[in-house]
């Protein structure tokens, strides 16, 4: 089968809400990391076969398909199409999937995955509740069909979170204790200079506005989330505004513009579970993900799993053992930012500046997303 190789891989800072990024036009972000890659690389602007953005809360500055927008606000070739897609918080992890087979059906040569997401501007879920003047108080309670099957309270991410808490035996003291470590190693990447290749500068934030200084005694006075009894804001993942992308080609434009590629797609896949537990499918999905590459994780030299919640990560680094020494090594979403569209290939820069610089040679990416669904990307440096 013909591969689908990673050429280049960037990202800008995450903007902390309503930080420096905050006033910046979705389209002007996405816009940002599309310059910079058409930049960075040897491809005529027209040879781009597609660019294929994840974004979550398609409305407003977000709508409209804003791959499509975000490629002509760069001032790029008006022949290159862009599409959007909503696979929530793994919607540009599905875009890398996608554009990986796209390539290696044959069918295209250059495509760029990415995403956006202005969460300072859009807040989260904010299209679950813009259709409630039309009458539609949120996607689900509508459904005789899903209510039947599910219940008549939709699912919430909070609660959820809780239930893998309470599941996992995870108090409120060991989940900001991880929530700490996560701050703690992304103040560290800053100090090291880590994150320096990956991101591309924009508006006078230069890096992730995200992680803070902070400390045990100040996680324990944040207030308790919508019912909770051991979730807080310190434990979650942050919003923030940010745009990251991959540029994937064939081999065949590898040879025709004379590039070297970084690494290639060694697997990749997709598996859901309950949808009310929605966060727990990386679990399964990660066991799915090796069982069809042939690989055990002591093959992964690097995991990235999206600390949508420090219950989420936990759980899974209980239930696979996989060393968490090895796990998200430099901060993750509770420090780092989750943006959502976005996140998936912010992931994904991470982890392949991190095999670079640790020597490391297969790196797993996983992340929980709605619907109960989960994501696997495993890439192979070279």
């Amino acid at each position: 089968m013909p591969e689908a190789y990673i050429v280049d891989a960037l990202r800008s800072p995450t903007g902390r809400r309503q930080g420096g990024l905050s006033r910046i036009h979705a389209a002007d972000l996405g816009a940002h990391v599309l310059r910079g890659l058409v930049a960075r690389n040897g491809i005529p602007e027209a040879d781009y076969d597609d660019v294929i953005f994840g974004c979550v809360d398609t409305i407003g500055p977000l709508a409209g398909d804003i791959a499509r927008t975000s490629w002509l606000a760069a001032g790029l070739a008006e022949e290159v199409p862009g599409t959007t897609i909503d696979r929530q918080c793994g919607s540009s992890q599905q875009a890398v999937h996608f554009a990986a087979q796209a390539v290696m059906s044959g069918t295209q040569d250059v495509v760029i995955a990415g995403g956006v997401q202005t969460m300072s501007q859009i807040p989260i879920a904010s299209a679950m509740s813009a259709a409630e003047p039309l009458g539609f108080s949120d996607p689900f309670s509508g459904s005789e069909g899903w209510v039947r099957r599910y219940g008549p309270l939709p699912p919430t991410q909070f609660r959820a979170a809780q239930r893998i808490a309470e599941k996992w035996g995870l108090s409120r003291e060991a989940l900001e204790e991880y929530a700490l470590e996560s701050h703690r190693r992304a103040l560290q990447a800053q100090e090291q200079g880590r994150f320096n290749r990956e991101i591309l500068p924009l508006a006078g934030v230069a890096q992730d506005e995200t992680p803070r200084h902070t400390s045990l005694a100040k996680m324990a006075e944040l207030e308790l989330l919508f019912g909770c009894d051991r979730v807080t804001a310190a434990v979650s993942s942050q919003t923030c505004d940010a745009a990251s992308a991959l540029l994937i080609v064939s081999e065949t434009a590898l040879k025709r513009y004379g590039l070297t590629p970084r690494a290639r797609i060694h697997h990749m896949s997709v598996r859901a579970a309950d949808p009310i537990w929605m966060l727990t499918a990386p679990i399964p999905a990660t066991a799915h993900a090796l069982r069809r590459a042939g690989m055990r994780l002591d093959d992964i030299d690097r995991v990235e799993i999206n600390e949508a919640f420090a219950s989420v990560a936990m759980a899974w680094l209980r239930e696979t053992g996989y060393p968490q020494a090895r796990t998200n090594v430099n901060g993750g979403a509770i420090a780092l930012g989750h943006p959502l569209g976005a996140t998936g290939t912010r992931l994904m820069c991470s982890l392949l500046h991190e095999l670079e610089r640790s020597g490391g040679r297969f790196g797993l990416q996983t992340m929980c997303e709605g619907g109960g669904q989960a994501n696997v990307t495993i890439i192979e440096r070279l």
